[in-house]
């Protein structure tokens, strides 16, 4: 029997992404001259009329119907798209890296990681004699069946070398599907919701992330994934975030109350910034060797290279020029410092920079725009897969300053920052940004003018408990900047010192995980007082 498709039918089909007229034209059976489109039925009619021998007569039982090829008649409607939520565990090896590796291998099958939870270090559960987990979860998107999907994380497994020896044991990585869509599956090798979700805060701390408002279980809908968290007695330490920086260097502990704070030196490779423009440049190299060096001797732990000035108004130079001035002096501290644990920054809003940057050996893209600026910016980091700090700024270098109005009936400075940072990182985690590989700046100068960079500082630990950014670290940068100068009438940038090291003690008490200062040696020492007093 011969099945036909209506034109209704046909184009359904063109909008799910079958050609129009190729699924049309072949079916076709030849039409006589001067039949068109708005004329068919009558012109059909006369026809047949006259030369019943044209073929058409299967056409008249139903006007505009078409028969269907065998080949058309078999195909299949595209698969529906799902959400999963996977558990992410590893206490083997590089622990993070196992996990991105994990993450990138089910981007490459098309089960496509949608969002990421923060990475939290965790105690060993049930098997206790083994090393502290990393554990997270993500959110995909997948046209698997559940089962589909299980065997496609089990070959995942495999293909990075999990060899399963006890069960609850050491694994290198571990991958289980937490949810799927809202179904409850009971099989032998499969459970959903997962076994346990309910007893076990490594789960529930990365789903909560994700998933707050959300229900596990479908026989209690109101009983949410948040909900369930608070039930459980928290771990004694408490759990922490971890965010990691090089393959070489411990990760951030943003919510470790014993951390110690990051001392990041700034390193301009231009002539115009505000405060030390023309100081450094890649034609003196042994000059720059020698201040590289100080400022390693002096404390720093990380090193910001920039070669543009982000000052109000200054020029933009092109890219070449930045590259120019920020590749030489990358490869310069590799060279020299190889044995040195030092990290490097480069401070770009550019997103050719930050991948040449990279490929010479910057560990991390230090942006105040937060990826604003640059379309190509967030997916670029994505690709390199290096961490990104994300500064809050408002328009570009040459218009912030007229674009510090944070309205009262909008919550204020501090509810909009937050607000506009949290967009910052969906906007980072929609472009395919592992949210444990952001890192926060409030900004402080950019689109803020005077009091309100005070403010900020005040309320520093109130953005760091912001809905939506709990968990990340945050690097704050105020050295030697204009508000300080109206604050102790102190007008030359390099004489400001004193009220410097005060904005960082603040930061610091304010929960800053890295502080980027011009004065190595100087801050080195207010954070360590600071951290002696707060970090504990």
């Amino acid at each position: 029997m011969k099945r036909f498709f209506s034109t209704a039918a046909t184009s359904r089909h063109a909008a799910r992404g079958f050609p129009h007229q190729s699924l049309l034209l072949p079916l076709l059976p030849p039409l006589p001259p001067r039949i068109g489109r708005n004329s068919f039925s009558q012109t059909a009619r006369r026809q047949t009329d006259s030369k019943p021998d044209l073929g058409l007569d299967a056409l008249r039982f139903k006007k505009y119907s078409l028969p269907v090829s065998a080949s058309a008649a078999t195909m299949e409607p595209l698969p529906a798209k799902r959400t999963a939520y996977i558990a992410l565990g590893s206490n083997l090896g590089d622990r993070i890296a196992w996990i991105e590796k994990a993450c990138n291998a089910m981007d490459a099958r098309g089960i496509k990681v949608k969002r990421t939870s923060s990475l939290w270090e965790t105690e060993p559960m049930y098997v206790l004699d083994q090393d502290r987990f990393v554990n997270g979860a993500c959110e995909v998107e997948t046209t698997l069946e559940p089962l589909a999907l299980l065997d496609a994380l089990q070959d995942i497994e495999n293909s990075l070398g999990r060899h399963k020896v006890i069960d609850k044991g050491p694994r290198n990585i571990d991958l289980d599907i937490l949810l799927y869509d809202d179904l409850k599956v009971d099989h032998e090798r499969l459970k959903i919701p997962h076994i346990g979700i309910a007893e076990r805060e490594f789960v529930l701390k990365p789903l909560a992330e994700l998933i707050p408002d959300k229900p596990i279980d479908h026989a209690r809908p109101w009983t949410l994934t948040r909900d369930y968290l608070d039930a459980l007695t928290p771990s004694q330490p408490p759990l922490t975030t971890m965010t990691p920086l090089s393959a070489h260097h411990p990760p951030i502990q943003a919510l470790k109350s014993t951390r110690r704070t990051h001392i990041m030196a700034i390193l301009n490779m231009t002539p115009d910034s505000f405060s030390d423009g023309g100081q450094h440049t890649t034609l003196d190299e042994p000059a720059l060797v020698a201040t590289v060096q100080a400022l390693l001797d002096a404390g720093a732990t990380m090193i910001d290279i920039g070669g543009q000035s982000t000052a109000p108004n200054a020029p933009e130079v092109s890219v070449d020029e930045e590259l120019a001035r920020v590749l030489p002096a990358i490869r310069l501290i590799r060279a020299h410092f190889a044995s040195r644990p030092v990290l490097v920054s480069v401070d770009t809003y550019r997103a050719s920079v930050a991948a040449a940057a990279a490929a010479a050996g910057a560990d991390i893209v230090n942006d105040v725009s937060g990826g604003s600026m640059d379309p190509e910016m967030l997916p670029t980091v994505a690709r390199l897969g290096t961490t990104v700090c994300l500064m809050h700024m408002r328009g570009t270098p040459a218009t912030m300053n007229a674009l510090a109005e944070y309205p009262a009936s909008q919550g204020g400075l501090i509810a909009g920052i937050a607000r506009e940072l949290v967009a910052r990182v969906a906007a980072a985690e929609a472009a395919g940004v592992r949210r444990w590989r952001i890192v926060l700046d409030p900004g402080l100068g950019f689109a803020k003018v005077g009091p309100q960079n005070v403010d900020v500082l005040r309320h520093l630990d109130e953005l760091r408990h912001w809905p939506g950014l709990q968990g990340l670290p945050w690097l704050v940068g105020s050295s030697r900047k204009s508000f300080i100068g109206r604050v102790t009438g102190v007008p030359t940038p390099k004489e400001r010192i004193w009220g410097t090291a005060a904005t960082v003690a603040a930061a610091v008490q304010g929960g800053a995980d890295v502080v980027r200062v011009h004065d190595v040696r100087e801050m080195t020492q207010v954070v360590a007082m600071a951290d002696a007093i707060w970090r504990y």
